[in-house]
């Protein structure tokens, strides 16, 4: 793949971001014999498709039912239909698998490249772009659209390298989640010159803030089955059951992630707190028992050498650190059945306060963007620019993570590669 050349300034079809749904808007255009240039920000392409999911790529969720998948995508999912129609699941996987690129499902139907290697997704792409003769600028950050003065319709666009000409654009920027990668969200400003409606970014799939200690005591713990419930001003909200990471800041992992566009809207409500469960397999007489037993077989030992056997691996610390605890140096047979009720009642119940939503760097997907009546979804094609194309995070659609994300690129990407004239 080579860079064009300054005096090559007219394409077919020209592509402005070169991540997942851009690649894929490209090689598709191009297969279909149209001369296609991808004109990228950054010093390579797929700069975030390489960091999806901690590196590993988590490429699309095998939910084949289509009414199944597209309930995951809240209120949107009635205008998605036709689009996942035209390029859905299925054809993801055959897209990657005829590439030489098995995939593997994993809990929640989340599919990965079986190497679980981010770039391995990526040289797929790449290749698909070379192979039909995608021309690519990169360092070539967009400037200004210049406009046609009669019609609605793109003339040019101005780079940091020069002017280029086109019958048809796509836009691929992204959103503005993880800003590090180039996804500030510059297309969103175009649009709104365009005269589009555009909701503004907000994180969406996000970690969250906490003010306890504890929780910040246990960076780096995950726990695979917890129960956590969410209160406002006390009132319960909400619970889920699930993997739960704790980090210096407060809780991510997939459970809290999928939580987080919810608890944004309860942070308008009231203080927000969180209730953990950190044993729900065991209902609280069971836990006691369990407690018991434990106790029993260590009755000489201090309770802070006992602790790691009450509480999941890892968290024997915080515990001690919950009020009302016994002392750290307490033998096992001088805590009273008071001390150890409370002991019990603390593992049902860790109480953190929720202070708010990490920001747009932390973010994994952000909502916002153009909503879906503005774009005609059989072809990507903007209602109100004729010659404009727009793809993936650049839609206003709320999702959760489990792929659900990078299926939105491939979807959009096909379609708009395949449509756009």
């Amino acid at each position: 793949m080579k860079e064009s050349e300054k005096h090559i300034s007219h394409f077919d079809i020209v592509v402005i971001g070169g991540g997942a749904s851009g690649m894929m808007a490209a090689g598709t255009a191009a297969a279909r014999g149209k001369r296609v240039c991808i004109v990228e920000k950054n010093n390579e392409l797929g700069k975030k498709l390489k960091i999806t999911g901690g590196g590993r790529c988590n490429i699309t969720n095998a939910t084949y039912d289509i009414h199944a998948l597209l309930s995951m995508y809240g209120k949107a999912h009635k205008f998605l239909y036709t689009p996942f129609s035209l390029f859905g699941v299925n054809d993801t996987f055959r897209f990657f698998e005829e590439r030489g690129l098995p995939l593997v499902v994993e809990a929640g139907n989340r599919a990965f490249p079986h190497t679980h290697n981010a770039h391995d997704v990526f040289r797929v792409l790449e290749k698909y772009c070379i192979d039909n003769g995608v021309v690519v600028m990169l360092d070539a950050p967009v400037e200004r659209m210049v406009m046609c003065r009669t019609k609605a319709r793109i003339d040019a666009i101005e780079t940091s390298k020069g002017s280029i000409t086109a019958r048809a654009y796509i836009f691929a920027t992204g959103g503005a989640s993880h800003p590090e990668t180039g996804s500030t969200g510059d297309a969103f400003h175009w649009l709104k010159d365009m005269g589009h409606t555009v909701t503004p970014p907000s994180p969406n799939i996000v970690p969250l803030r906490t003010a306890e200690s504890w929780v910040h005591t246990l960076s780096g713990v995950s726990v695979d089955s917890m129960k956590i419930t969410f209160l406002v001003d006390g009132v319960k909200k909400f619970h889920k059951t699930g993997k739960i990471l704790f980090t210096h800041f407060g809780l991510s992992g997939p459970l809290i992630l999928n939580s987080a566009h919810t608890i944004a809207d309860m942070l308008h409500e009231g203080v927000v707190t969180a209730s953990v469960d950190v044993v729900p397999h065991l209902a609280h007489g069971d836990l006691d028992k369990h407690i018991q037993e434990i106790f029993s077989e260590h009755k000489n030992k201090n309770f802070k050498n006992v602790a790691e056997y009450i509480a999941p691996h890892g968290m024997a610390v915080s515990l001690m650190m919950m009020p009302g605890m016994p002392l750290s140096d307490t033998k096992v047979h001088s805590i009273t059945k008071e001390e150890r009720k409370h002991i019990v009642h603390t593992l049902k119940d860790m109480r953190c306060t929720i202070t708010g939503l990490m920001g747009m760097d932390k973010a994994v997907v952000s909502d916002g963007g153009v909503p879906l009546g503005d774009i005609d979804l059989k072809t990507m094609r903007s209602r109100l620019v004729d010659n404009l194309y727009i793809t993936g995070d650049l839609l206003h659609i709320n999702r959760p993570s489990g792929g659900y994300s990078l299926q939105l690129c491939w979807t959009t990407g096909w379609i708009a590669g395949s449509c756009a004239e």
